[in-house]
């Protein structure tokens, strides 16, 4: 009787325990899921959560997860990602989320930030149809705290085992090449940069041309309001894919010397030997109705030599 009563009590909890799956997975059925990105306590990595949501319209997706990543999630060890500062508007513009941040988020260390910013661009960027992620803080590009502008974001841009390697910071001296006064030749310079590794340094160096010199002297080649579509090294060529805006000169300088520029800059890296350049995916076409940009370009030291006397200035 005894081993009867035990026998029962078994498949009783047993019972109960498979009711118990059967609600939890009817609980999601029919379900999307997303996976929500918090930070640990510590502020040294985040990790992932999974959230179920039956919304399926993008911009109500994005209202719904930015206000989860405001929320404090369940296991103590993490806290929420959206934490001191606060979201002030959010849109949808084709496969770019566009979200801004309040004035405290320049509060952030710049480890937080930098986790911070990988949890909500890889949070939002699972939403259908979404490519990028753009931040802006009010009115303003986003800079990180070296200053530098932090365009549109995708989810590979962070490192994929989401851990300490997102908040690793390496210094680095970037050789780049800008414009005579005259326009007509390149000046090398040496900048010493702080950036966060989950960022190529063949991206870094194509920003830093985009962004300008600091240095007196030194003149800018590139249209300010080029973005980067992407940058990626194969088999040492390294293919620069940038907006329309880089065919529209807003500089006195000669073709040769914006070609180049990105060009000698690129290839200073062990990784690079060529320059493969593209407007928006398209290699098919002409910068300034002279330089055809069909084919891969080497570096180029005739355009050195100037009246500087091939004279480097560092910033």
């Amino acid at each position: 009787m005894k081993q009867k009563k035990l026998l029962f009590f078994f498949f009783s909890v047993l019972l109960l325990f498979c009711a118990g799956c059967g609600r939890k997975e009817n609980a999601t059925e029919g379900k999307d899921r997303y996976s929500i990105y918090y930070l640990n306590r510590e502020e040294t990595k985040i990790a992932e959560f999974a959230y179920y949501t039956d919304t399926k319209e993008p911009m109500k997706v994005l209202g719904e997860l930015l206000q989860v990543l405001g929320q404090t999630p369940q296991n103590v060890g993490y806290h929420e990602t959206i934490s001191n500062f606060m979201i002030t508007a959010f849109s949808i513009n084709d496969n770019v989320v566009q979200i801004s941040v309040d004035d405290h988020y320049s509060d952030l260390s710049p480890t937080t930030e930098v986790l911070t910013r990988a949890a909500i661009v890889r949070t939002l960027s699972q939403i259908d149809g979404i490519t990028y992620v753009s931040m802006k803080q009010g009115n303003h590009d986003l800079t990180d705290h070296t200053g530098a502008v932090i365009n549109a974001m995708t989810a590979d841009q962070f490192v994929d085992n989401a851990g300490n390697e997102i908040n690793t910071y390496e210094n680095v001296n970037l050789t780049l090449y800008f414009a005579s006064e005259n326009g007509k030749y390149l000046i090398k310079a040496i900048r010493s940069v702080e950036y966060n590794s989950n960022i190529s340094v063949e991206k870094l160096i194509v920003e830093k041309l985009i962004g300008g010199p600091i240095g007196e002297g030194l003149y800018p080649t590139i249209n300010s309001n080029t973005k980067i579509e992407s940058v990626t090294v194969k088999d040492k060529i390294c293919y620069v894919n940038l907006s329309e805006d880089f065919l529209n000169q807003q500089y006195n300088v000669l073709p040769e010397v914006t070609i180049y520029s990105l060009v000698n800059s690129l290839v200073e890296l062990e990784s690079v030997n060529k320059v493969q350049i593209a407007i928006n995916g398209d290699t098919g076409k002409v910068f300034r109705e002279i330089i055809e940009l069909s084919s891969p370009f080497e570096r180029n030291l005739d355009i050195l030599k100037s009246t500087y006397g091939g004279e480097y200035k560092e910033l």
